[in-house]
Formats: C-alpha cells, sequence, structure tokens
C-alpha cells in the first residue's frame, strides 16, 4: 500500500502514495482563513460554553459510529460527573473518550508513544490489552458484519507500518491538512489494534490539525463525519481500491470546511 522513493544516495523511505486534486487545494485555502475566523468566535465571552459543547458533540459522534447509543444529553451528564442509566460498556466508553480527550492538549501527534497511551486510555477495561499493537490478523467488514471489505497486513508488521508513517508525518513537506487527511487513511487501512482504530484515526487527525491550529481542537468534525458516516466508509473503500487515498483527501477536507462554514453561518447570525 506504500510506494517507496529514494533521495539522492539515501536508504528507501516509504511515503503513502495519494494525490492532491484541484479541488483539495481549493478546499485548503478556504479553510486556512476560516479557522482564523472560527479561533476569533472562540475567544468570545461564550468560549467555554461553546468549547464544552462542541467536546459533547465530538465524543458523541465518534461513539455513535462504532455503535453507541448514549444520547448528547447523557455524554453530557457524564461529563459533569451525573449518573446516566445505560448499559455499561457504552457508558465506560464515553468515561474513556472524555479521559482521552482531556488529554489532547498535552499529546505529542508525532510521538508512537502517545499513541499508545491515547490508545490505552480511549480502550481502557474495553479490550484485553489497550495500548498494544494487535497481535493477531483482522479483518474489516461491512456494516452487517458478514461482507469483508478489507484484509489488514499481518501482525508482525504493524509496528514497522506505524513507525513509517509516523516518520513521514514529520518530515513530509505537504500542508498539514493534506498530512493529517492521509495519515487518517494510512492508520485506517494498518488497522494497527485490536479494537478502536475509529476513533484512534478520527482522534489522532484532530490532534495533528490542532499542530497547525489550536482552534481544530475544538472544531467537531466528528459531527459531519456522523451524519454522512455512508459517504466515510465509502471514500476509505475507493481509496483502498484506488490504492491512492486521494478520495479520502476530499471527503475529510469537505467535511472540515463544511463543520467551518456551519459555525461561520452561526457566528453570523449572532451579530
Amino acid at each position: 500500500m506504500y510506494r517507496k522513493i529514494k533521495k539522492n544516495n539515501s536508504p528507501e523511505e516509504y511515503v503513502p502514495p495519494f494525490t492532491v486534486s484541484a479541488k483539495a487545494i481549493s478546499m485548503i485555502a478556504e479553510i486556512s482563513g476560516l479557522i482564523e475566523r472560527y479561533s476569533i468566535r472562540l475567544e468570545q465571552h461564550d468560549a467555554l460554553r461553546l468549547r464544552r459543547a462542541n467536546k459533547v458533540k465530538t465524543i458523541h459522534s465518534s461513539l455513535a459510529i462504532e455503535g453507541n447509543t448514549l444520547s448528547e444529553n447523557q455524554v453530557s451528564d457524564l461529563l459533569d460527573g451525573k449518573r446516566v442509566v445505560a448499559p455499561l460498556r457504552q457508558i465506560q466508553e464515553v468515561k474513556n473518550a472524555i479521559a482521552a480527550y482531556d488529554l489532547m492538549e498535552s499529546l505529542d501527534p508525532f510521538s508512537i508513544h502517545d499513541l499508545l497511551k491515547t490508545h490505552e486510555v480511549l480502550m481502557s477495561a474495553l479490550i484485553e490489552e489497550p495500548g498494544k499493537f494487535r497481535s493477531s490478523g483482522v479483518g474489516v467488514f461491512a456494516d452487517n458484519d458478514t461482507q469483508l471489505v478489507h484484509i489488514a497486513p499481518p501482525a508482525h508488521r504493524v509496528p514497522g507500518l506505524v513507525a513509517d508513517l509516523f516518520h513521514w508525518l514529520n518530515k513530509a513537506e505537504d500542508h498539514l491538512l493534506i498530512r493529517s487527511c492521509v495519515f487518517h487513511y494510512e492508520f485506517e487501512f494498518i488497522h494497527p489494534f485490536a479494537d478502536g482504530n475509529g476513533r484512534m484515526g478520527r482522534f489522532w487527525q484532530s490532534l495533528i490539525l490542532g499542530q497547525l491550529h489550536e482552534a481544530f481542537l475544538s472544531l467537531p468534525v466528528e459531527t459531519m463525519i456522523h451524519d454522512n458516516q455512508q459517504d466515510y466508509y465509502e471514500a476509505i473503500n475507493t481509496s483502498t481500491s484506488q490504492a491512492d487515498c486521494g478520495e479520502f483527501i476530499d471527503f475529510m477536507l469537505t467535511e472540515i470546511l463544511q463543520a467551518l462554514r456551519i459555525h461561520q453561518q452561526e457566528t453570523d447570525a449572532l451579530e
């Protein structure tokens, strides 16, 4: 799934195969302008309320994609430490997600150690070995759990593939918006953990984008993905079949741009 390039006499380096479309370049320009306006919105008097509301939306949407049925109100109650009547596993998922998002500003998106630490927090009490790469093969199934859509690389290759991906993320000169999308797709392709890969991939893309502008950490892109969940999976599947994640880049940039546009419209309505 990777292509290798060789620079001068240096060792070959892994580079994820992707194409940046004209549409993506145009969206990057618009996103860059809107994120600055969004950051100003986050500095207004009700910024804490907005950040909290976005955190609830993000956690709710990310877990809903994975089948969690708790409502936004229930997620909000758990964030406040209130008692919620719901399946224990789903409550645990929300509590773990809250703990992981509380760590966000202290995490290094270029650190594999921090990736494993976050997975341990996110999947604590949910799987046998949270915070560790999978030790067996894994397949990705469609929503009906009967159609196999992707066989992930063998478990023994996972540590090396993840190391290659992080090396590329850290050294590549592509725009960070592009790198965040490519990382997200490649992470899902590798499927490095026994469970929790979807929520980790989305979480880590937001963390990477936080390096571009901290306002991205408070942008509920997860909500847009949840609302367009089928398109999300189709973009992943199309990218896999084409051995090029340009389709996924376009999809994710569209969701980021749409999230920013919605917040801008809400801001304009308040003025």
